[in-house]
């Protein structure tokens, strides 16, 4: 082996190397390989310095020494990470991790994972960016700094379990402002008068008696029946009729956000769903030429297009669709992002011979919904125009005026890829100065409406337009904050929980700059003036850290605790101590008060509620020798102590199955398990041997390393998995 080339996915990886020959292997990362550590701060201040006090955490601790040994073997280390921020922070890392100068090494870049951009790659590296590795580092760390502070004062002041981020709780605060509105919303009466022509010309009132009628100038019921009573038993003529031709631009290609809220709007799929379907687009998928990405970098706010793709596409317009779809001159678009990274590029398909009716013989039903949107999007942003032909007919009588409207497709252009969802409303040929028989006239009662809740598409378009996190924040943003109970999705609506009012308000009061959309996103502003070497990430840190911490220990004294603490007259069974209500997650329950000394706690029986006899049984127990109870619990039936709480020992209430396979670590028995995620299979030796598969091994065995294989469900497809290699291959279609 002479080349080894480091990227961060193992899919990647795969496709790479089968571009390349026998003088490359191929590696992955499997993403971030060293971090600030979990379970403490990690940030050493000293002298106004902050250094981060990185570790390669134990998941990644096989792959790095994995690394390491090929790197010794080889000739020359190639890192080959995104091209994004995090991409030039994850190269760095690995160099650091193996012992390599991270500047020393060859970087190459790509947009999109294809043959010749990997040649192109690597006939042209360059060194890792530190400037963009600071603009990381800096965001890390200031990420840290206000989670690893701020959090546990919320918890000590509110409930256990909360948490705050420096996006996170900007982005909650748009959505609470907004339920604050529609909670404050008082509607508002109107009234509208609407006609009906022959034949079948529906029109609105836009001027009576010589006033100009809009929306809420008729306030209330009276009058909107005196001009009913007037306008009825007048005569109506064709006052002016006037078409006017426009044309319907053709939509940009997409970037991160614009393919979220499209696939959100036309395919029901969560950003989160996009994401992950958008990245094994671009890694690789089977095509008609091989393992190959088929679509450019998703995390990307460019809206930039490559010469040589913009001319591609105007080739297959041509041949496709013919002279008149094909404009005159290549369609250039610019972002309107802030600090939008316009070397980049869209997200584009990386062949347009691979249309969507080829990659329906290949894709799973998702991913071809998804590339279907992107290429289609694409190859629209380069086409013509499409032209309309807006309608208006005005009827006027003594006393009133009423508009008609209505529009015609004169020539479909970029429609004609896209599709046209809108139907066509044609009006009549009339001719100025007609009679218009009078159909119908009503005066119809309206009511003002609250705004809209946010959806997670128009979440991400206002937290774009504010400049609020990046491309690669917005889809793990909005699921952070429903994971942490912040907010839940009814109806594709965000709703944001009680506690979510109780934590922005708290962060309003003693944090403002934390929830301010301004501050945020100037933050993100002067992160970029780290990565193009305008601002010191130290420095950045610093102006932030000091004023920050002050107000952390001013909040410890200062915020009132909402923690729920009021003694019930009950002495604790365990220590004697006083017994408290208490609230948290899950509502309210019983506590020792001298917690964390002495942990018991006790659910609060419902009123009316009888307490099951716990079933006894000829079992004792192997702790204090009581004998054990058959409880319930959420995950079902199980074996209890009859001495609970002083013993808290429990048991399943059936053995487990043994499966005849052996743990592929250590050797001892394979166990089927229960969880509150499901089943799964674990080692008869835990907590010593950690071994885990989440899917029940097979007769079939795997051909690089002979253990079982797993048949599982992997992206839409069938799969044969490994238990212990994880090799993976095609499996034939359930019966």
């Amino acid at each position: 082996m002479k080349n080894l080339i480091i990227v961060e996915s193992p899919a990647k990886a795969r496709t790479i190397k089968n571009f390349l020959g026998k003088d490359y292997e191929v590696i992955a990362s499997k993403g971030h390989i060293r971090d600030l550590p979990k379970h403490s701060f990690g940030i050493k201040i000293e002298d106004d310095r902050f250094e981060p006090q990185y570790r390669v955490d134990k998941d990644h601790s096989a792959i790095v020494k994995q690394i390491k040994d090929l790197a010794k073997k080889s000739d020359q280390v190639y890192i080959a990470t995104d091209e994004d921020r995090e991409g030039e922070a994850i190269g760095y890392h690995i160099a650091k991790a193996i012992g390599k100068d991270p500047e020393a090494l060859p970087r190459i870049v790509f947009h999109e994972i294809t043959k010749s951009a990997i040649q192109h790659a690597l006939e042209n590296p360059r060194k890792i960016d530190m400037d963009q590795v600071n603009a990381q580092q800096a965001r890390r760390l200031l990420d840290r700094i206000v989670g690893y502070k701020l959090s546990p004062l919320l918890a000590s002041k509110i409930q256990k379990g909360l948490s705050a981020g420096r996006v996170q709780s900007a982005a909650l605060k748009i959505v609470v402002d907004r339920e604050r509105e529609i909670q404050a919303f008082k509607p508002v009466e109107y009234w509208s008068v609407d006609a009906v022509f022959r034949p079948e010309i529906e029109a609105g009132l836009v001027e009576y008696r010589g006033k100009k009628i809009e929306k809420m100038t008729i306030g209330d019921e009276k009058e909107a029946r005196e001009i009913e009573a007037t306008l009825k038993g007048e005569t109506y003529r064709v006052k002016s009729i006037e078409k006017r031709q426009r044309k319907s631009s053709t939509p940009p290609p997409f970037m991160t956000s614009t393919l979220q809220q499209s696939a959100s709007g036309r395919l029901s799929f969560s950003p989160k769903k996009t994401m992950m379907i958008a990245q094994k687009l671009y890694e690789g998928v089977k095509t008609d030429q091989g393992q190959m990405g088929v679509i450019t970098y998703m995390r990307t706010d460019s809206l930039n297009i490559a010469k040589e793709a913009r001319d591609a596409a105007r080739e297959t317009i041509l041949k496709t669709y013919g002279e008149k779809y094909l404009p005159p001159k290549p369609k250039i678009y610019s972002s309107k992002a802030k600090g939008a990274q316009e070397a980049h590029e869209a997200i584009r398909p990386t062949r347009l011979d691979f249309t969507p009716q080829i990659a329906a013989k290949y894709l799973a039903p998702d991913e071809l919904k998804l590339y279907k949107l992107i290429y289609n999007r694409f190859l629209a942003s380069q086409m013509a125009d499409a032209i309309l032909e807006s309608q208006t007919i005005l009827f006027a009588s003594e006393h009133g005026v009423f508009k008609a409207t209505g529009r015609k497709l004169l020539f479909d252009g970029f429609y004609r890829v896209m599709g046209y969802d809108d139907r066509d409303k044609l009006l009549p040929e009339l001719k100025e100065g007609e009679e218009v028989p009078l159909e119908k006239l009503t005066a119809n009662q309206h009511f003002t409406e609250p705004p809209p809740r946010y959806t997670e598409a128009s979440l991400i378009k206002k937290l774009e337009s504010l400049g609020i996190g990046r491309p690669s924040t917005y889809a793990p943003t909005i699921s952070l904050l429903v994971s942490r109970e912040y907010l839940k999705i009814e109806k594709r609506q965000l709703i944001p929980t009680p506690i979510a009012f109780t934590v922005i308000e708290i962060l309003e009061k003693h944090f403002p700059e934390i929830v301010d959309s301004n501050f945020t996103a100037e933050m993100e502003e002067k992160l970029d003036e780290v990565a193009e070497k305008k601002v010191d990430w130290q420095k950045l840190l610093l102006d932030f850290y000091q004023p920050f911490i002050e107000k952390v220990e001013k909040g410890k004294k200062e915020i009132k605790s909402l923690k729920k603490a009021e003694p019930i007259g009950r002495e604790c069974p365990e220590c004697g101590s006083e017994l408290l209500l208490r609230s948290g997650r899950y509502g309210d329950f019983i506590a020792c008060s001298n917690y964390p000394k002495c942990r018991y706690t006790e659910a609060i029986e419902k009123e009316g509620e009888e307490k099951p006899t716990p079933q006894t049984t000829d079992e004792v127990c192997d702790k204090c020798g009581a004998p054990m109870v058959i409880k319930s619990g959420r995950r079902g039936a199980f074996l209890a102590c009859s001495a609970y709480p002083k013993c808290k020992n429990t048991k399943p209430l059936e053995k487990p199955k043994t499966l005849e396979v052996k743990c592929p670590e250590c050797g001892g028995e394979l166990l089927e398990r229960n969880s509150r995620r499901g089943k799964f299979f674990g080692c008869s030796n835990y907590p010593k041997c950690t071994f885990v598969s989440k899917f029940e091994p097979t007769e079939k065995k795997c051909p690089e390393c002979g253990y079982p294989m797993a048949r599982r469900t992997f992206r839409g497809k069938e799969v044969y998995e490994c238990i212990k290699c994880k090799h993976r291959e095609d499996a034939e279609p359930a019966s």
